[in-house]
């Protein structure tokens, strides 16, 4: 990704975003997301190169800072918790991406967003179905939505979505955590017990009070 024309159409991705020209000088375009207006992509040429500044998480800052040089504490904004990634060719489009994405659910109150929110919830030795993520993220409707946000996981090591089971108390396949067993023997780590691919609910199930 090297052109302002990439990042836009990138950010346009995303749902409920759109262009914005909010200055009298129109090199800054910033791609921003309904209904709060807040901007999460902003691009600008500065020295003949174009610029992005992206939200970032501050403990997120800097590691794409040390990962390349082309990222820099964002300018002419927080530098705590904003980014300018340059476009100079030297860091890799999905990389580009990903830190958009970053900022994107950073700003935006989006769906994944909170079903993440609510997955780092669970607590060790407990588990919570599908449908309570649902419900808990905002909409009971949405329990597919869920295991589309798990199966996508970014952040494994972090997000606990093995905790998270259907509504019967099965464990996913083996493809969902990267081979067969996976998710038991992480549960199991946890305390949980299972047997023949399941955990009894009535033991383990999250309680949030």
């Amino acid at each position: 990704m090297k052109t302002r024309e990439e990042a836009l159409q990138y950010g346009l991705t995303f749902e409920d975003a759109y262009v914005d020209t909010p200055f009298k000088d129109t090199n800054w375009q910033l791609v921003r997301v309904r209904p709060s207006k807040k901007a999460f992509l902003w691009t600008y040429e500065m020295n003949g190169i174009m610029h992005l500044n992206v939200k970032v998480d501050p403990d997120k800052a800097y590691f794409w800072r040390k990962e390349f040089a082309s990222v820099q504490p964002g300018y002419h904004q927080n530098k705590e918790h904003w980014n300018t990634i340059i476009l100079d060719g030297s860091i890799p489009t999905e990389d580009i991406k990903a830190m958009i994405a970053d900022s994107y659910d950073l700003v935006a109150d989006s769906p994944t967003k909170r079903i993440y929110d609510v997955v780092n919830q669970i607590p060790k030795g407990k588990v919570a179905t599908y449908a309570q993520v649902a419900t808990l993220a905002g909409n009971p409707k949405m329990s597919r939505a869920v295991g589309n946000a798990l199966h996508k996981n970014p952040h494994p090591d972090t997000i606990p979505c093995y905790r998270v089971v259907n509504a019967a108390g099965e464990l996913s396949g083996a493809f969902a955590f990267g081979g067969k067993n996976v998710q038991a023997e992480l549960l199991m780590a946890d305390g949980i017990e299972v047997k023949d691919g399941k955990v009894d609910l009535k033991v383990s199930q999250w309680e949030r009070h």
